[in-house]
């Protein structure tokens, strides 16, 4: 069912707008009838002038008639300073909780968007920490023979035609050398690949557990066409064994691009505000991981404004900027990523939130 219009915040505004225009158009004709009134006024005197001693009764008349008259244009100032003082009032209450109400739903929005991101990257972290378990990807770092390799690359293949979310699936070595991804033939040059010095790799060496992960955040990746990844790691341990002895470092290269796009694309805007409003994703640092627009991707440095918390809104020059901080999901804490939704249009009127 379609909500009542008269309920829309925006119907403050309508009836202030609406009740300033009547009272001026009604004081206006007060105004004018008025003055045809003192003219009337004026001519009755001249009248009774000119009619001596029989016109001095009517003089009288007439002269009060015009102190009446006096009176209402000093009534109808008053009534419109007044009147104009309340309206004015009430136009600002209705343009602040009207500021309010787009702000909140602004970053209520952003929340669902980085909370989306949140589930989605979670599964991330569990797809790595079982991965690392399977019996050909420890059997692959155990034998080291050429076979051992071949296997676990075709099991790769398998997981990755199943879960097409990934670029692909690296398996290194204590060194840091690659030895087996999921997709040689698609990256024929990964195999041999050092990546001793890659973050994800140096902290996933370092994990405690099988229960230990690292999720690193939005780099392009060379090695894979130079696309936009989310890598997450773990080490991969002796007979799969949670404490075993670490052998080397699974990778798991999330394909960023296609899955964050969808995530700002399908936030909830009917088509009149998508069309004067910019979603983004941004890291801990302002950088846009993903935006609506498409522009300013893994290079624009978005200035966000997080003095009102970890979730507000507030206004930026003719827009409204609604924000929130990735709440984590599970085991993943996230990554100090932000949702952000940035609206133009009617912001003189919004206060800063804060959720």
């Amino acid at each position: 069912m379609e909500s009542d219009v008269s309920l829309r915040p925006e119907r403050i505004l309508d009836l202030s707008d609406r009740l300033s225009s009547v009272a001026g158009a009604k004081i206006g004709e007060i105004a004018r009838v008025n003055r045809a009134a003192k003219m009337l006024a004026i001519n009755a005197l001249i009248v009774a002038a000119r009619a001596g001693e029989a016109g001095k009764g009517f003089a009288i008349v007439a002269e009060e008639f015009k102190k009446i008259s006096t009176e209402i244009d000093s009534v109808a100032a008053a009534l419109e300073s007044q009147v104009r003082a309340d309206l004015d009032e009430l136009s600002a209450v209705g343009g602040a909780i009207l500021g309010h109400l787009r702000g909140q739903r602004l970053a209520d929005l952003a929340l669902n968007a980085i909370e989306i991101v949140d589930r989605n990257l979670y599964e991330r972290t569990c797809d790595v920490r079982w991965w690392a378990t399977d019996s050909a990807v420890v059997a692959c770092l155990a034998d080291d023979g050429v076979a051992a390799r071949r296997h676990a690359s075709e099991r790769l293949g398998v997981i990755l035609d199943a879960y097409t979310v990934y670029l692909d699936l690296w398996i290194c070595d204590a060194r840091g050398r690659v030895i087996a991804n999921g997709r040689p033939r698609r990256y024929p040059n990964v195999v041999g690949l050092s990546v001793a010095d890659a973050p994800w790799f140096r902290e996933g060496l370092r994990t405690v557990s099988g229960d230990d992960f690292v999720a690193c955040d939005i780099e392009r990746a060379r090695a894979l066409d130079d696309a936009p990844v989310a890598t997450y790691a773990t080490a991969i341990r002796a007979g799969g064994q949670s404490r075993g002895e670490v052998l080397g470092v699974l990778g798991v290269h999330f394909d960023w691009r296609p899955q964050a796009q969808a995530v700002v694309d399908g936030v909830r805007l009917t088509p009149e505000e998508r069309e004067r409003s910019r979603v983004l994703l941004l890291d801990q640092k302002g950088r846009v991981l993903a935006a609506s627009d498409n522009r300013g991707v893994l290079t624009e440095i978005f200035p966000l404004d997080v003095s009102g918390g970890p979730m507000g809104s507030y206004a930026d020059g003719d827009s409204t900027v609604g924000y929130a901080l990735t709440p984590g999901y599970e085991t993943y804490s996230g990554l100090g990523w932000y949702g952000c939704l940035v609206q133009a249009g009617q912001a003189s009127d919004v206060s800063t939130v804060a959720a």
